[in-house]
């Protein structure tokens, strides 16, 4: 009886000790959100604009979140859209399930976005908003906002997308990013990376999602050309255990605003 009670005993311990170990993993890499807003025209950017600097980034540094990105799509004559895009880090999920109630309760949140936040059905501050969670990568597993300088008009912060056909493909593309040591060649060449995350939830999974910053359009140029030449990447692309694992690509240039972290 003594043996068995000592035996489970054991079992017990190490049942927690695994649970505790997974979960002390999970809690050390950070959740990102991506808030898109869909935009009309300059009214709507405006109206935005305001709430976000005014009230909603106060509030997240209150909320102790700091370093959010706040970027707008550098224009193009193919490029007209009106959008805002906000990159938000959470040290847990719990952070990013308990931030609307943390919100609601901030006064100076609503006082400062009275207007945004009580706008009338028939004068919304914008036609949607789009959001996206995510789980950063191993190989980077906290967010680190970008130390580029230089005007912000000219900066280039490249957000991308990597769709894949299903989900074991999508999984030897996060591997090749960790494992592979794709990130590690981003990190040697020099490409300022914000984040790499998996996609948990969002419109075009299953995707991975990263973020590298330039100080402008040219050396954004010249860091591609240099990766597209690299001798681990040519490795990496005729590595047989990596073919045909991104379905499509979107690739996104962006600028900071001027009210953004970095």
């Amino acid at each position: 009886m003594k043996n068995s009670i000592q035996s489970s005993f054991i079992t017990f311990i190490l049942i927690l000790a695994v649970a505790l170990s997974a979960n002390a993993q999970n809690q050390e890499k950070q959740f990102y959100q991506l808030k898109t807003y869909f935009l009309k025209d300059g009214n709507q950017e405006k109206v935005v604009d305001t709430y976000l600097k005014n009230a909603y980034l106060p509030a997240l540094k209150r909320a102790g979140i700091e370093n959010v990105g706040v970027f707008k799509l550098i224009p193009t004559e193919e490029i007209t859209d009106l959008k805002i895009y906000i990159l938000l880090p959470f040290s847990s999920i719990e952070q990013f399930l308990t931030l609307d109630d943390m919100l609601a309760q901030d006064k100076s949140y609503l006082s400062a976005g009275d207007s945004y936040i009580h706008a009338k059905h028939d004068n919304a501050p914008y036609e949607r908003i789009n959001s996206t969670l995510m789980k950063a990568f191993p190989e980077m597993p906290m967010m680190e906002a970008s130390k580029i300088e230089g005007p912000r008009k000219e900066r280039v912060y490249e957000l991308r997308s990597y769709e894949s056909a299903t989900e074991a493909i999508y999984q030897n593309k996060v591997d090749m990013f960790n494992a592979g040591g794709e990130v590690t060649l981003f990190d040697s060449l020099g490409f300022n990376a914000v984040f790499y995350a998996e996609v948990l939830s969002g419109d075009r999974m299953p995707n991975l999602m990263y973020m590298t910053t330039f100080a402008n359009k040219e050396s954004r140029d010249a860091h591609w050309k240099a990766f597209g030449t690299a001798e681990k990447w040519l490795e990496l692309k005729a590595n047989p255990n990596y073919q045909n694992n991104v379905s499509k690509a979107d690739i996104i240039l962006l600028y900071p605003t001027e009210y953004s972290d970095y």
